[in-house]
């Protein structure tokens, strides 16, 4: 479909038409070339129209990864091509996604024949789920220079928009130039503390508990055993999509949080060797990824994680827990995402996690809100303020005593606010594999 838009030249030919009759007081007579000039304007309009309408001269490809962040920047590129043998004048505009901010999507070009041009724009998506590019609107100048010819190119294109996927990628960069303390991710100081016995080495400050008397008495010199990590072993995020992870910080959900810090653990999990799982529920079972190794795997989680929502209703923790330990039985280190801010709720968690606890080691991570904090540094100038922070000082005492009973009852809990949330659960982890507590 192509529509015409006048251009600057043929309004100011039309307004030359003006001029007719002004001409014609000093001249009578001429005022009656005023239609014939333009009924014959509107036809050279028209016949200029159509023969630009034909077919769009430019040929557009849009190129982006197939994995898209949420809440990141996201590049998207156009390749135009001109069909035409000349230089072609044209304006741009590629439609992304509604759920999506844009910048720089629009462009004014000049395009030569057989020369491609490349251009790109950012895309920062604000939900997780399927968007939409809605097809890409191209003017160009048509013959004569009196319209413009708008093409609606079909270049529409579903994605699928993610967790934050980019963060892997800055993980495995901080990982190969052995910068993972910048991000707070830090291996525990343990040493040999791994279950696989690897080799033999001199002592270098280590636990005498892993002192090898014999080789000592061998070679006339302390020498350590030295253990590997075990590999193998599975991990297994656990997503409460009930109301407890409704609540938004800094315009997302605290789901949305807890993904991107999942997503985070089983990367890192991977690039251990080890198995990784996933498994969401609410008052059923909504997505369960048995675990498995191998890059592969990322995929797959990604594919069953993008489109999960919470929804405002109450978990069953008995009901969907019984479920994953009937169907994994591996001991493994199960990581709940949910939240308890009272001692009820707490209990109820408790309850519900009992059967989980028997056979694997389980951390229940909750993602605290950085807006408390402001809260706390209010001035008590006025009752409203006052009102303020005595909620908050209820609140904040309801809390601990819920993270109080968790850990009281042997349970490894987890609070940390959005942005720490990644590393905090990462180090957790990597601690737990250097000291072997699986």
């Amino acid at each position: 479909m192509a529509v015409p838009v006048p251009t600057k030249r043929f309004v100011l030919l039309v307004a030359a038409g003006f001029l007719i009759p002004l001409a014609s007081i000093t001249k009578p007579g001429l005022e009656r070339f005023l239609v014939p000039y333009d009924l014959a304007l509107f036809v050279v309009f028209v016949v200029s129209a159509l023969l630009g309408s034909k077919k769009c001269p430019v040929k557009v490809t849009r190129t982006i990864d197939t994995v898209i962040s949420v809440r990141k920047e996201n590049e998207v590129k156009l390749i135009l091509e001109s069909v035409a043998p000349y230089t072609i004048k044209a304006r741009v505009r590629d439609e992304a996604p509604e759920t999506c901010t844009v910048a720089g999507n629009e462009w004014n070009l000049t395009l030569l024949p057989r020369k491609p041009m490349t251009l790109s724009y950012s895309i920062v998506p604000l939900e997780r789920g399927s968007g939409r590019f809605r097809g890409t609107f191209v003017r160009t100048l048509a013959p004569l220079g009196l319209s413009m010819v708008e093409h609606v190119l079909d270049t529409g294109q579903t994605v699928a928009i993610y967790p934050n996927v980019q963060a892997i990628r800055e993980f495995d960069l901080l990982k190969q130039k052995g910068r993972l303390a910048d991000a707070g991710m830090r291996r525990s100081k343990l040493r040999g503390l791994g279950t696989e016995f690897e080799s033999i080495r001199d002592y270098n400050d280590d636990d005498f508990r892993f002192v090898d008397w014999n080789a000592t008495a061998r070679r006339g010199k302390l020498m350590v055993r030295n253990f590997e990590q075990e590999r193998n072993q599975a991990v297994i995020v656990c997503l409460d999509l009930g109301r407890h992870l409704l609540a938004e910080i800094d315009g997302a959900t605290k789901l949305d949080h807890c993904l991107d810090a999942a997503l985070m653990l089983l990367h890192a999990a991977e690039r251990e060797h080890d198995l990784i799982g996933l498994y969401a529920f609410d008052d059923t079972v909504r997505a369960y990824v048995a675990p498995k190794k191998g890059r592969a795997q990322i995929a797959a989680l990604l594919k069953a994680a993008h489109g999960l929502q919470p929804e405002a209703i109450q978990p069953n923790y008995a009901k969907a827990l019984s479920h994953l330990a009937a169907s994994w039985k591996r001991r493994s280190l199960i990581v709940l995402f949910t939240d308890a801010e009272d001692e009820d709720q707490a209990r109820e968690l408790l309850q519900g996690i009992g059967v989980l606890r028997r056979n694997h080691l389980l951390f229940v991570v909750r993602v605290k809100d950085p807006r408390l904090n402001e809260l706390e540094s209010l001035r008590v100038t006025e009752p409203g303020a006052l009102h303020m922070r005595a909620s908050l000082a209820i609140y904040n005492s309801h809390r601990a005593e819920a993270a109080r009973i968790l850990s009281g009852a042997g349970v490894t809990a987890i609070e940390s606010e959005p942005k720490d949330l990644a590393a905090t659960l990462v180090t957790a982890y990597l601690r737990v594999k250097e000291r072997a507590a699986l």
